[in-house]
């Protein structure tokens, strides 16, 4: 007798062997510890201390750049203590040639591509100075609009594409970008075309105020590739050596002609989601502040990298002195940019001959500027 066969199909069962598939990949644990030597990547002693060396400075921007804010010397920020695995390692993983398409907490990453941090604060005030970047730098200036990076990544993937040149595009938003409409029309064009960009979710568990498991039913964010037929991974976003590893394959499927990647990074953020008024504690508990605390990704790095011999104290305080000597010359560099003036925007926008309305106003502003 013929073995039974399955006469309807069961969507329900379909969606659960989907996301059981999406477990976190994980080299370093909570207590420095190597837990999937198979996987660890190949990086040597100098880029691992080098690695280190770039979180442990941008923890203290981050506390200088909130000390800045609320001395009213910087404009918009938004805190990054917490993702700095999620942040440096996967840029960690990319050359120059990359392009990348930041979301508006990802300034480090475009600060260590290249972008001076004196106009990272310009940016910050919204001085166009802060925009005015080099030709040869790969990036956008953050993205405000959520999500609108993820369109503009598979653009200029296309164009790398296009030209051949072996790069890709590399571009971030949160777990709430991800409920925006942009959000899919970017990897699914991506997927589409089979581009070479990567596009990293970092899940700091609220997006602004909201629960992730309150933005969407499914298990993970991560699935959410799959949907645009794209490779799509699930990694520990506190630990900075899985987060590398991820990126690098995913980059070098990319450079290989193998099409985009999806990779979710499970973090958290300490701080506010902004400093324009967040209060965190509205809307996340102690307890899970402290619990996250205990996966912090600078301390499991630090633990991994002392007991390699590679870190030390001292070391650390280096980085430290240096971070803070760096902020304090970039925000006196910031101070000295030229005030900012009606005309000055109107000669940016309109490089030829302003319509008539535009000049009249032109030549108004201009009288009262010159008094």
């Amino acid at each position: 007798m013929a073995a039974n066969k399955k006469t309807q199909f069961d969507p329900v069962q379909t969606l659960q062997e989907v996301e059981e598939k999406f477990e976190m990949l994980q080299i370093l644990n909570e207590k420095g510890e190597i837990v999937n030597e198979d996987l660890m990547p190949d990086l040597t002693d100098e880029e691992l201390v080098e690695l280190m060396e770039r979180m442990v400075y941008v923890r203290v921007l981050d506390q200088r750049s909130i000390s800045l804010n609320r001395q009213g010397r910087l404009g918009f920020y938004a805190p990054t203590a917490g993702q700095e695995a999620s942040q440096l390692a996967s840029h960690f993983a990319t050359t120059k040639e990359d392009f990348i398409l930041p979301g508006y907490r990802d300034v480090p990453q475009i600060v260590f591509h290249g972008l001076p941090l004196h106009q990272a604060f310009l940016w910050s005030r919204g001085h166009y100075l802060g925009s005015d970047l080099p030709e040869d730098l790969n990036i956008f200036i953050p993205q405000i609009i959520i999500g609108a990076q993820y369109i503009q990544a598979a653009g200029v993937a296309m164009g790398y594409q296009k030209s051949g040149k072996e790069a890709i595009a590399l571009t971030y938003t949160g777990d709430g970008g991800t409920s925006q409409g942009d959000f899919y029309e970017g990897i699914n064009f991506a997927g589409a075309f089979n581009l070479p960009a990567v596009f990293i979710v970092q899940n700091n568990q609220f997006a602004i105020s909201t629960p992730r498991e309150l933005q969407t039913r499914g298990k993970t964010l991560a699935q959410k590739g799959i949907a645009a037929g794209i490779p799509s991974i699930l990694v520990d976003g506190m630990d900075a050596l899985a987060v590398y590893k991820v990126t690098k394959d995913a980059r070098d499927r990319a450079i290989a002609g193998e099409g985009p990647t999806l990779i979710e990074t499970m973090t958290y953020r300490y701080g506010p989601h902004t400093m324009a008024g967040d209060d965190p504690t509205r809307y996340r508990t102690s307890d899970t502040d402290d619990e996250w605390e205990k996966k912090d990704p600078l301390v499991r790095f630090r633990i991994f990298l002392e007991g390699k011999g590679l870190w030390t104290e001292e070391k650390e305080n280096e980085v430290i002195e240096r971070a803070k000597e760096d902020v304090k010359e970039a925000i006196k560099k910031a101070d000295a940019a030229p005030k900012q003036k009606v005309t000055d925007f109107l000669e940016i926008m309109y490089k030829g001959e302003m319509p008539y309305n535009v000049k009249e106003q032109y030549d108004i502003y201009k009288a009262k500027e010159s008094k």
